[in-house]
């Protein structure tokens, strides 16, 4: 069986996959604060109450909020700071003395609706995490894209395309540049921009629901952001061309982004027709673990 790892910043998630992928056992525990120790050993009791529980020892994989840098091995990128400078995967197979697969957790978000979730049967998915930050990851034929610098589907770090007027100042992004696309379409982004244009304070969530009630305020604010992920998102069909885009995080729920992206990318993609989809996910908050438990392939190779 696979055991998964989802490790969040406040919550580290465990679940079991049978051999048909449904979850036969799951537990999940506080992240400890700004501890890096603490945070590897967490893991380890986890993986080992799940095995007592079962029986049996599993292949384990780990979705972490960052990636391991090909050059020194050590993690890079991640929103738990913790974790950064550390050889994570090292740490932990030495501590669970056996092999462990780590990936970005929106490469296992991508990769858990790719097996038997939304966009189960296509070749080529893009998986984006509209969240507290924003994220993608690429699978092509079953397989996570990684690439020579561990970054295959960041596109949350790249420019809004095409800014207008009403996008500019650019934000201040985190990381040191402004401007960013994950500074427009994250959560806090969106809140950021609707307490700009109205002075409102309110969250994305809220934003989509006061929309629906026939709030004007909110209902320019979604529109501004329905065309940014729009253009955005036609940048990234005019790269990878995928099947199917699978959004997941806390505003992949705003059902009318559904319609009204898919309608507004036309006049940015290169192309007289577009085949691509944009569909929610299959499996919700789960595709973050199970992503982590199909990172190890069955004995004949299929995911």
């Amino acid at each position: 069986m696979r055991l998964g790892i989802d490790l969040g910043g406040t919550k580290i998630e465990a679940a079991v996959l049978g051999r048909d992928g449904g979850i036969v056992a799951r537990r999940r525990v506080p992240t400890p604060a700004g501890d890096y120790r603490a945070t590897v050993m967490a893991i380890v009791d986890l993986v080992g109450a799940l095995e007592i529980e079962l029986g049996a020892q599993c292949s384990v994989g780990v979705a972490i909020p960052g990636a391991i840098s090909p050059a020194t091995g050590l993690v890079k990128n991640a929103n738990s700071t913790c974790l950064i400078g550390h050889q994570f995967d090292r740490d932990l197979e030495a501590a669970l003395g056996r092999p462990v697969r780590l990936a970005n957790d929106a490469n296992c978000f991508a990769l858990s609706e790719a097996v038997d979730g939304a966009a189960a049967g296509a070749r080529v998915v893009f998986g984006v995490i509209l969240g507290t930050g924003v994220g993608g990851g690429v699978v092509v034929g079953g397989r996570v894209l990684t690439g020579p610098n561990a970054i295959a589907g960041e596109w949350g770090h790249n420019p809004l395309p095409s800014p207008s007027p009403a996008d500019l100042p650019a934000p201040p992004c985190y990381c040191g540049r402004s401007g960013c696309i994950e500074t427009y379409l994250s959560g806090p982004g969106l809140a950021a921009d609707h307490r700009r244009a109205s002075g409102q304070n309110l969250s994305g969530e809220a934003i989509a629901a006061a929309a629906g009630s026939g709030d004007a305020a909110a209902e320019a604010s979604l529109r501004r952001y329905e065309a940014r992920l729009a253009r955005a998102l036609a940048g990234v069909i005019n790269i990878l061309d995928p099947e199917i885009i699978v959004l997941g995080g806390g505003l992949s729920g705003i059902a009318r982004l559904y319609e009204a992206v898919p309608r507004l990318w036309k006049a940015h993609v290169f192309s007289d027709t577009v085949a691509t989809r944009l569909t929610p996910p299959r499996h919700g908050d789960a595709s973050g673990v199970r992503g982590a438990a199909w990172l190890w392939p069955d004995e004949d190779g299929r995911p």
